[in-house]
């Protein structure tokens, strides 16, 4: 799979030279490149649409009505098109984008079962019955960030987190570096958390339809009491 979306990069990369678009050098930081995505008008990526976003509520929205789960946090809400499919009782969202936010505020603004918030280092977080990260891990550069985020997801959740994510290292664009994420959870939380399921992708990523299919999967974790 790595190989396969290696080659979708370089042929885009490619095609870029090729018509002559300019070419960012140098990356601004995984807070700045969501912000300046969103107020150039560009949504929250081809996870969040179509079958995949469907699969992706399908498999959510079971677990939460099974659970009996009553409050829901997510880290990364992003442009909440994957939020309008969700069935969700009671719903905080957070995000590094302010523009983001007002997106989803103003998308959401009837609904009074969910509220949304910028996402900082310093934030006081409420804890929730379940947090989600949902395409995201792969998308945190920093390892500094990567590492504030993983604990502010694990800390934010009393019963269950859910990850949907690829687990494996590699870098396959500026704004995309795949994580093995697995292994921060065995150092840091494993002792508090254990994984209770792993769903694998109704679409795995295919080099034909890179827009319609993914490499992350689901990985769902229990707090042990």
């Amino acid at each position: 799979m790595k190989d396969k979306l290696k080659k979708i990069w370089l042929g885009r990369f490619i095609k870029k030279i090729f018509f002559n678009k300019p070419i960012k050098k140098i990356f601004p930081g995984s807070k700045q490149y969501w912000e300046q995505r969103y107020q150039s008008n560009k949504n929250s990526g081809s996870g969040s649409y179509g079958r995949l976003a469907l699969f992706k509520a399908e498999i959510i929205n079971a677990f939460v009505e099974a659970r009996n789960i009553n409050t829901i946090i997510e880290f990364g809400c992003g442009d909440g098109n994957q939020l309008d499919i969700a069935d969700y009782p009671n719903y905080v969202g957070y995000d590094v984008s302010n523009k983001a936010i007002d997106i989803c505020k103003e998308k959401f603004k009837n609904d009074n079962n969910k509220c949304f918030y910028i996402l900082s280092d310093s934030l006081k977080i409420k804890a929730a019955d379940l947090a989600l990260s949902l395409d995201v891990t792969y998308h945190l550069i920093e390892d500094e960030i990567f590492d504030i985020y993983m604990k502010q997801l694990f800390s934010s959740s009393l019963k269950y987190v859910i990850i949907y994510s690829s687990n494996y290292n590699d870098h396959f664009a500026p704004h995309v570096k795949c994580r093995k994420f697995t292994d921060w959870i065995e150092e840091k939380v494993l002792h508090e958390w254990k994984q209770i399921k792993y769903i694998k992708n109704k679409y795995p990523f295919d080099e034909k339809e890179p827009d319609n299919t993914s490499m992350a999967d689901f990985y769902i974790y229990k707090k042990i009491n």
